[in-house]
């Protein structure tokens, strides 16, 4: 059993690991623990039960985490890894202590590398160990084999349906861009993104990704500008399928880079007040472009990006568009 409620990017680091886990592991079982709009990135495994937990009903407060430890408790498992480490599944931790003959290990977060490496002086700059081998290790604590070095990716899903439409040259090269993130530390500065956004559009076809209403304004901007970017509009799984056909995707230090990654797709990551050393890279992936940080030597601020220091604001600037469009062609190939 395996605990990851939250957040996407985090919960989707999660594919690679289950794929060995069963390609490994033979005969295994395996009950997944998280939020129910999260269940089709895992589609592709059918064999993995789903538990959804209702956080915001029936199992909403201490008492709502004791109904759900019974009810989990009556899923018999044997192992329990908490990859997400949180006051929640704590709680739940403390609950199944009770019974002796379930092994429980927890993620081990890295609190303290991470803080040395987030301090504004005095700061450690070395890459840390990814998040993705921090959850392999907590299985093979729990005693299975699990190398993600024999990691192997799924064949790509087909299409959609709503992509038959001609105005979706498969001539062109398919360059996915999520433009956003949950901290304005994070997000590219729009215009310079319109900038790469509208140079790439020239010769190939840009889909943009976001949600929320201030996303939705700013990308129907952007798809009535330029005729080669479109505005993706259907299901989350249709969405996944989508992705995994993409031939390069520009994401946020967000869970679109991840989501990408998880089917081999290129991903060319922007990294604001984050940095990748602090283990949030997509998986097997090395495509980076960071704040200049001789002008700005306090970054990474946060481990989440969501700390940006008085005089900040301006530092993804140094990420210049021009570089943006030649890693991108680049990647491509091209």
């Amino acid at each position: 059993m395996i605990f990851r409620f939250s957040a996407m990017g985090d919960v989707a680091m999660l594919l690679p690991i289950l794929r060995c886990l069963y390609q490994q592991n033979s005969g295994i079982q395996v009950t997944l623990v998280t939020r129910k709009h999260l269940n089709p990135i895992f589609k592709e495994i059918e064999e993995l039960k789903i538990f959804n937990p209702d956080f915001d009903g029936r199992h909403k407060g201490l008492r709502g985490l004791h109904l759900l430890y019974k009810e989990l408790k009556a899923l018999k498992p044997r192992r329990i890894a908490d990859v997400h480490n949180v006051l929640r599944t704590t709680t739940l931790r403390l609950f199944f202590s009770s019974q002796l003959w379930i092994r429980v290990r927890k993620l081990d977060k890295g609190r303290k590398e991470k803080k040395k490496l987030t301090q504004p002086r005095r700061k450690t700059l070395q890459p840390l160990t990814p998040q993705i081998y921090r959850y392999a290790e907590v299985f093979t604590r729990l005693g299975y084999a699990l190398d993600l070095n024999l990691h192997e990716f799924p064949l790509k899903p087909s299409l959609p349906a709503i992509m038959s439409s001609e105005d979706y040259n498969p001539n062109h090269k398919w360059i996915g861009v999520a433009p956003f993130a949950a901290h304005k530390g994070k997000v590219y500065p729009l215009d310079l993104m319109q900038k790469a956004i509208g140079y790439l559009q020239k010769q190939h076809q840009v889909f943009l990704f976001g949600h929320g209403p201030e996303e939705e304004h700013q990308m129907e901007v952007w798809t009535r500008a330029y005729p080669n970017v479109h505005r993706i509009k259907m299901s989350f799984s249709d969405e996944l399928d989508f992705i995994a056909n993409l031939d390069l995707m520009v994401s946020m230090d967000s869970a679109n880079g991840h989501l990408a990654a998880n089917y081999g797709v290129p991903v060319l990551t922007l990294w604001g007040m984050t940095h990748p050393f602090l283990g949030f890279a997509p998986f097997s992936q090395d495509n980076h472009l960071t704040v200049d940080r001789v002008q700005f030597p306090k970054t990474p601020t946060s481990t989440y990006g969501n700390k940006l220091p008085k005089g900040y604001e301006k530092a993804m600037r140094t990420i210049s568009p021009e570089s943006v469009i030649e890693k991108a062609q680049e990647m491509m190939n091209l």
